[in-house]
């Protein structure tokens, strides 16, 4: 095989990562890359932890004269959301990542990268490996299943735990120090579908081009939400037709970036059909100019087997417009950080039902509340069902944190510059560990990383290197505190 990052720095760090990179990790799929973590600490003789839930904690002693020191735990998760363009053939269950360099950065080629958050995995081995880097005792703790709904972190005995300090590696900027996130969950709205039949000629509509995103780190961009943008086109169109399904997004937690619609019309109608989508897309064009230019509506003929009652398609329509998406609310007290936001992230048409499922955040409990609530409202509203799940709580920041204080001070020393301190809105699974583990603190630090969730995803190579070294110094200079 091929070997992709051979020779770029942090060579121990890349080398990892480009090997887990061949294993298939999709949330779910965690099995194999669980395994294979408790193989590579077996080799090294090292103790771990595999429990039910495939969350591995590998454990090494401190070494000499870092016996007195708070033990520390490198947090990370193994799994990573796999979507991919419309033209990749790639099968997340049984294909490697196939990775690529272009210039300082490593994509991967159709599909997401995984850096998110493969990076924290490849940071822990590396330090496992090292027989050269001086430390306290180490806890590399690696859960599963937390792009979906951290059930990994939710059902992990933190007894086994000995750390007081705890670093998380799962943010996306370098030259930050995050101390808090967001809680959230997802909702489900489940609408019963109701069928007649029709003679008319079907027509797919697909909705693509949209840049998508993270929808914790990166719902303040303004970026189109494909499964939006739809409900708006169907809404908008005075031809006459039949609606058949929508089918859009693929991960809740990442913002759409396609959405397909079947309808059905009269062929005497195609034209204006044609005509109509074209000014809904200049539209949309004029209204994301800057944010999503690429936006683009295609329609082609297709087949379809029955169609929706009108009462049934009216419900559709008036759910994808009624169901908020985006901001709803922004900190007063933290400039520019979104307080409450939900995510319309997958809409699916199935047998005899269409789901609409959603990923609501908030760094205040009851926003988070009313969001969902006003969701439930709205499902009450047409007839269909609503259910919350995978609750997950927020992460204060600490008051007076000495891990912080060694955290800046670490930073200020190998940079000369000072680290921002940010909290997030994106969830991260700190806020669960703590509540677990009294006397522990935490921080989230990582590499750049863009275009997190979708497959544009990539990583700074060089950015790499400089928080490796940001870990080493850290960890090194624990017993001076």
């Amino acid at each position: 095989m091929e070997k992709i990052l051979n020779g770029l720095e942090p060579q121990s760090v890349l080398n990892y990562f480009e090997k887990i990179s061949q294993i298939p990790r999709g949330s779910g799929n965690e099995k194999a890359i669980s395994d294979y973590l408790c193989k590579f600490a077996q080799d090294l003789n090292l103790q771990y932890v595999q429990d039910e839930h495939l969350n591995v904690i590998i454990k090494k002693p401190a070494t000499a004269g870092y016996e007195h020191c708070p033990g520390v735990i490198i947090q990370g998760h193994m799994d990573m959301v796999c979507e991919k363009n419309k033209d990749s053939n790639h099968d997340f269950l049984t294909n490697p990542i196939q990775l690529r360099v272009v210039d300082d950065m490593i994509y991967a080629t159709g599909t997401t990268l995984g850096a998110d958050n493969g990076i924290a995995v490849a940071y822990g081995m590396a330090l496992l490996a090292s027989d050269t880097i001086k430390h306290p005792e180490l806890e590399i703790l690696i859960t599963t299943d937390e792009e979906v709904g951290m059930t990994g972190a939710k059902n992990l005995d933190t007894s086994v735990l000995t750390g007081k300090y705890m670093l998380n590696i799962d943010s996306e900027e370098e030259g930050c120090i995050l101390v808090g996130c967001a809680g959230g969950n997802r909702n489900c709205t489940t609408l019963p579908l109701e069928f007649t039949t029709s003679e008319r000629q079907g027509m797919l509509i697909e909705l693509k081009g949209l840049l998508g995103g993270h929808s914790g780190m990166e719902i303040d961009k303004n970026h189109a939400n494909s499964n939006k943008l739809m409900g708006r086109t169907l809404d908008l169109l005075t031809v006459d037709y039949d609606l058949i399904s929508v089918n859009g997004g693929l991960k809740t937690n990442a913002i759409p970036r396609e959405c397909d619609a079947v309808i059905a019309v009269d062929a005497k109608d195609i034209a204006q059909l044609k005509e109509e989508l074209s000014k809904i897309e200049a539209i949309f064009k004029h209204e994301y100019r800057i944010a999503d230019p690429d936006v683009k509506i295609d329609l082609s003929e297709t087949t379809f087997e029955k169609v929706l009652t009108t009462e049934c398609k009216n419900k559709v329509i008036q759910l994808l417009n009624l169901i908020p998406s985006g901001i709803q609310t922004m900190c007063a007290d933290i400039p520019g950080l979104v307080e409450s936001s939900i995510n319309l992230g997958v809409v699916t048409t199935k047998d005899d039902v269409m789901t609409f499922e959603a990923t609501t955040r908030s760094s205040v409990d009851t926003r988070k509340e009313w969001i969902n609530n006003t969701v439930k409202l709205v499902a009450k509203a047409f007839g269909a069902e609503y259910e919350e799940t995978d609750h997950y709580p927020s992460w204060e920041r600490a008051v007076d944190s000495k891990l912080e204080e060694i955290s800046i001070e670490t930073y200020k020393k190998l940079t000369g510059n000072d680290p921002k301190i940010l909290t997030i809105h994106a969830g991260l699974e700190c806020g669960l560990f703590l509540k677990k583990m009294a006397g522990c603190e935490a921080i989230s630090i990582g590499p750049n990383t863009y275009d997190v969730h979708t497959p544009n995803e990539h990583v700074s190579i060089s950015s790499v290197k400089n928080v490796w070294d940001y870990v080493v110094t850290w960890l090194e200079s624990m017993n001076q505190y």
